[in-house]
């Protein structure tokens, strides 16, 4: 079984090494790693293409999802997922994910945990996943993290590929679509990514909110939202997001670019750090 594994970039060298480097370590696994660089400026062409743990692409594109597909058209695994620049696989991430799609030939799409840390790789929340449901996703937002979502080659074959006319909202669009199919999917239940909370949020961008009312096509339906929140909560609440979690965890760092650095928190909370989050930055 052999993953591909896309990550968009553009001006994000100091992520992007941390993240390659994430991949690289995965065990027992057959990967390739697929970096769509859309022209970056600030030094990262220059070692990019000479990084012997990446296929790299140098070229313009059309937004994130326009690099996604790029990426995902020239992939060969079995098994692929997309993984940011300031985002990073946990060890062991992958051979838990290959033996959950070995064992389980009927789910076609594979949601983790995550665990959102701080730039220095400090813990900040854990985020525990529930499916997603397609209601909630129209109207609310998309509650699982694609850095911990992994789907089987079968959805590209049947055309699932992101949508370039949404800017910020095309992996909800991508989810509506699959949940409208009824696309298997299935929930691992622990922590395989690592989500650096940079504080800077697509989502609450004029942008973001004007495709995310155009996507729920009528601002009546707003109203369900708080309805579906609600219902989202309790069955995150049946799964135990809410309880606190003890966890274990290394990625790297600044400090250690060439190993990683253990980290841990006995009682980590589940919140989203509202109040590090600033509008309209750039992911």
């Amino acid at each position: 079984m052999r993953f591909s594994i896309i990550t968009p970039s553009l001006n994000n060298g100091r992520w992007l090494k941390r993240c390659i480097a994430s991949v690289a370590d995965q065990q027992g696994v057959e990967v390739e790693h697929i970096v769509q660089d859309a022209g970056s400026t600030d030094g990262t062409q220059e070692w990019l293409r000479q990084d012997p743990r990446v296929q790299a692409f140098v070229e313009k594109d059309e937004g994130m999802y326009d690099a996604i597909n790029c990426g995902f058209r020239r992939a060969s695994g079995d098994i692929l997922a997309y993984l940011n620049c300031d985002e990073q696989y946990l060890p062991g991430a992958l051979g838990k994910v290959q033996q959950f799609f070995a064992t389980h030939p009927e789910v076609e799409i594979l949601f983790g945990d995550a665990i959102l840390v701080d730039e220095h790789g400090a813990p900040l929340s854990y985020r525990r996943m529930v499916l997603p449901t397609r209601a909630h996703v129209r109207l609310v937002h998309l509650n699982t993290l694609t850095c911990a979502t992994f789907f089987r080659r079968s959805l590209l074959e049947r055309g699932h590929f992101f949508d370039c006319h949404w800017k910020v909202i095309g992996d909800a669009v991508w989810m509506d679509g699959l949940l409208r199919e009824r696309t298997p999917m299935a929930t691992l239940g622990e922590p395989l990514a690592a989500f650096t909370f940079t504080g800077a949020n697509l989502a609450a961008t004029d942008r973001g909110t004007d495709e995310m009312n155009a996507f729920r096509g009528g601002a009546w339906k707003a109203a369900l939202a708080p309805f579906l929140s609600l219902h989202l909560r309790l069955r995150k609440w049946r799964a135990g997001a809410y309880s606190p979690h003890a966890v274990q965890y290394a990625l790297f760092t600044d400090d250690n670019p060439e190993h990683r650095q253990p980290f841990a928190h006995p009682k980590l909370g589940f919140g989203w750090p509202h109040h590090l989050a600033t509008k309209g930055a750039e992911l």
